[in-house]
C-alpha cells in the first residue's frame, strides 16, 4: 500500500495498475510547477560569492575568535578573507562577488539563503543528504519524491531527468528512485565526463528493428508481462518494468526533438552563452534544462561538475573558484532571462547551490577553504518565492548558520510545499514503516513565500 500526493491510500499492482507518471493532483494549490536545480558539485564557497563579511575582511590572518566545528574535515588555520569584491545590485541592492557579474544583473529574481545547513563534512553525504535527505541510508532522491507526488506533463519524457550528472560521491543513488516506483527515478544524460553536446539516452535508435516491429514486440511482452502480473497480483518491480519499455519506446521520438537545439536563434545561443568556448557547455545544459521545462518535465538537474576537483579548492581558491564561476556565471543568468522571457519563471523554481560550502578560514597556504557543512549559501527564483531578499543570516564571520536556520530537511519541505506538497503527508510505505523525503523532521520556511 502506497499513499499518493493526495493523502489518499490506493492500491498498486494487479490489473488496477495505473501509470506512475500520469499527473496527479497537489494536496493545495502550488506556487511551481517544475523544478530547475543547477548543483554546483564541490561546495561554493558562500562568503565568496553571496555572503559578504567585512569582519572576514577586518580580521584577515588573525585566529577564528569562536569555536571550530567538532567534527571537521581537515584542519584549517586563520581567517581567510575573500579575495574577491563585492558590490550591491539591482533595486533590491543585494550583494553578489565580483566571481558573478551576470547573475548579479538578476539579483531582484533571487531568494538568497544564507543560513542553509547539513550534518555531514564528507562529500558522499553531504551529496546524499542534498540530493536524499539521509546521508547513511539508500533513499529516493528529491526529483524521485517530486516525481511521485505530481507525476509529469508529458508521458513521452521522463518526469525526472539529470543533465551530465556525476557518478561520483553516491553516484546513481543521488538521482535513484530506491524503494518508489522505479519510473519515479530520473533518467540520465551522459555524465560529468561527457560534453553536455553528446550526453544522449543509451540506447535510443534501435537500428535493427522499424517502430512498427518494435511495437509489436513490445505489445506480446506487455502480454506476457500483464498475465505474469494479475498472476502475482502485486509486483512493484515487474509493474516498473512494464512501465519503463512503454517510456523507452515513446522517447525514441520525443528525447531526441527535445534535445535538439538546432533551431534555437543566434540570439538565444548568445544568451546561454554557446558562443563561448569557457560557457558553451554548461550554457547547453542550462538551455536543455529549459526545453525540457517547456515540455512538461517535472523536475531537471543541470550539473556542474568537470570530474577534477568542481568547487572543492582546498587550495587554488582564487583560480578554481574563477575558473568555475567564469563557466556557469553567464548560463545561470541566461536561463533566468530566458525564462522570464518566456513567461516560464511564474511556475519554475529554480534552485541553485552546492552540497555544503567553504570555511572561512584557511588551507593550502592561504589559498583554499575546507568543507563546512554548518552554514552555506543557496538561492531560489522563480515561482512562490520572494524575489530580491536574503533570508537567514551565518556568523560574523561565516561560519555558523545563526538566523532562521534552514536544515536541509527545511529545504526539501520547503521545496515540497512550493509545489503543493504537504511534506508530512507525501509518504510511501516500504518495510513496514511510512518514509518521506524529510524523514521525520522538516519545518517549511514560510519567511520565503512570496
Amino acid at each position: 500500500m502506497a499513499e499518493s500526493a493526495s493523502g489518499n491510500t490506493t492500491q498498486r499492482g494487479g490489473s488496477n495498475t495505473t501509470n506512475p507518471l500520469s499527473p496527479r493532483f497537489p494536496h493545495f494549490t502550488p506556487r511551481a510547477k517544475r523544478v530547475i536545480f543547477l548543483f554546483m558539485k564541490g561546495g561554493p564557497s558562500q562568503v565568496d560569492t553571496f555572503d559578504p563579511k567585512p569582519l572576514l575582511d577586518r580580521d584577515d590572518g588573525k585566529p577564528y575568535p569562536g569555536q571550530k566545528p567538532r567534527v571537521q574535515f581537515a584542519p584549517t588555520s586563520e581567517l581567510l578573507k575573500s579575495p574577491w569584491k563585492f558590490k550591491n545590485h539591482g533595486q533590491s541592492g543585494l550583494p553578489v562577488s565580483e566571481l558573478f557579474p551576470h547573475v548579479a544583473r538578476c539579483v531582484d529574481e533571487l531568494c538568497v539563503l544564507r543560513s542553509v545547513h547539513g550534518t555531514n563534512a564528507a562529500h558522499g553525504g553531504a551529496l546524499l543528504k542534498l540530493h536524499t535527505g539521509s546521508d547513511n541510508f539508500v533513499r529516493p532522491s528529491m526529483g524521485s519524491w517530486i516525481t511521485y507526488g505530481l507525476g509529469t506533463e508529458n508521458q513521452n519524457l521522463p518526469g525526472f531527468i539529470t543533465i551530465c550528472p556525476t557518478l561520483a560521491h553516491g553516484g546513481v543513488n543521488n538521482w535513484g528512485a530506491a524503494f518508489l516506483p522505479a519510473a519515479c527515478q530520473g533518467t540520465p544524460l551522459g555524465n560529468a565526463t561527457v560534453p553536455a553536446g553528446q550526453a544522449l539516452v543509451r540506447h535510443i535508435h534501435n537500428p535493427r528493428l522499424t517502430t512498427a516491429q518494435q511495437r509489436a514486440q513490445l505489445d506480446f511482452l506487455g502480454d506476457i508481462n500483464r498475465d505474469h502480473l494479475r498472476r502475482a497480483n502485486e509486483n512493484p518491480a515487474l509493474e516498473g518494468r512494464i512501465s519503463s519499455f512503454e517510456l523507452a519506446f515513446r522517447m525514441q521520438q520525443s528525447m531526441p526533438e527535445a534535445q535538439d537545439i538546432s533551431g534555437e536563434s543566434e540570439a538565444t545561443r548568445r544568451l546561454y552563452g554557446l558562443d563561448s568556448k569557457v560557457t558553451a557547455n554548461f550554457g547547453h545544459q542550462c538551455l536543455l534544462a529549459r526545453r525540457f521545462a517547456e515540455r512538461g518535465v517535472r523536475f531537471i538537474q543541470v550539473t556542474h561538475s568537470d570530474g577534477d576537483v568542481q568547487w572543492d579548492q582546498h587550495g587554488d581558491l582564487r583560480k578554481g573558484h574563477s575558473k568555475n564561476a567564469a563557466e556557469v556565471d553567464q548560463p545561470i543568468a541566461g536561463l533566468l532571462q530566458d525564462l522570464r522571457a518566456t513567461g516560464l519563471l511564474q511556475d519554475t523554481l529554480v534552485l541553485w547551490g552546492g552540497e555544503f560550502g567553504r570555511t572561512p578560514a584557511a588551507q593550502g597556504g592561504r589559498d583554499g577553504r575546507d568543507h563546512n557543512p554548518e552554514g552555506f549559501t543557496m538561492w531560489m527564483a522563480g515561482a512562490g518565492v520572494k524575489p530580491g531578499v536574503a533570508y537567514g543570516a551565518t556568523d560574523d564571520y561565516g561560519w555558523y548558520a545563526v538566523e532562521n536556520k534552514l536544515h536541509i530537511h527545511d529545504l526539501h519541505a520547503t521545496i515540497l510545499a512550493l509545489l503543493g506538497l504537504n511534506h508530512e503527508r507525501l509518504t510511501y510505505r516500504y518495510a513496514g514503516r511510512d518514509f518521506r523525503l524529510t524523514d521525520i523532521s522538516g519545518d517549511v520556511a514560510t519567511g520565503i513565500l512570496a
